[in-house]
């Protein structure tokens, strides 16, 4: 299919996404769960948290986060959101926002993981396995948690028609 996740029309506004989604919410994440010490924790958190109320101020108001059409943007910030609530929240403490509990970015979520082909692409089953266990330091006995079934949660009827 033609899918242009890049146009050019739109460009200067995906980078300036990018600018603040790569460092503050992709990195972010890593940046809270790798902190070496306290202040750098309550940096990066303090980050990811201002960064997630902002996409939310923006998904109330329009469809994806540089406007009306699927980006490369949204693309970055989906596959970091398929993992917060299930991964990062527990793993990371990046527990000041939560996917579920922030109606505009589960809807977003929805949207996205329910468009064709995009679902079969997301195994939470592998994410999770792989994050508990590739960091001993993290997780010294490799217990992977339960979790809350996300991907029920993805499968539900978004409200973005």
């Amino acid at each position: 299919p033609d899918l242009d996740l890049y146009p050019e029309k739109e460009r200067s506004a995906i980078d300036a996404a990018n600018e603040w989604i790569y460092p503050k919410i992709n990195n972010g994440v890593y940046r809270c769960g790798f902190a070496t010490s306290q202040s750098a924790y309550e940096k990066a958190i303090e980050d990811l948290t201002e960064s997630f109320d902002r996409m939310d101020s923006i998904l109330q108001k329009q469809r994806y986060i540089t406007g009306n059409n699927l980006t490369e943007a949204d693309i970055r910030l989906f596959v970091t959101l398929l993992r917060f609530d299930e991964v990062y929240i527990v793993y990371f403490k990046t527990n000041t926002r939560s996917v579920v509990q922030t109606s505009s970015v589960l809807n977003y979520c929805r949207e996205i993981y329910q468009l064709p082909g995009v679902a079969e692409t997301c195994n939470m089953d592998h994410i999770k396995q792989h994050y508990f266990t590739s960091h001993a330091k993290l997780n010294h006995y490799s217990i992977v948690p339960r979790g809350m079934d996300f991907k029920k949660h993805l499968a539900e009827p978004h409200d973005r028609n």
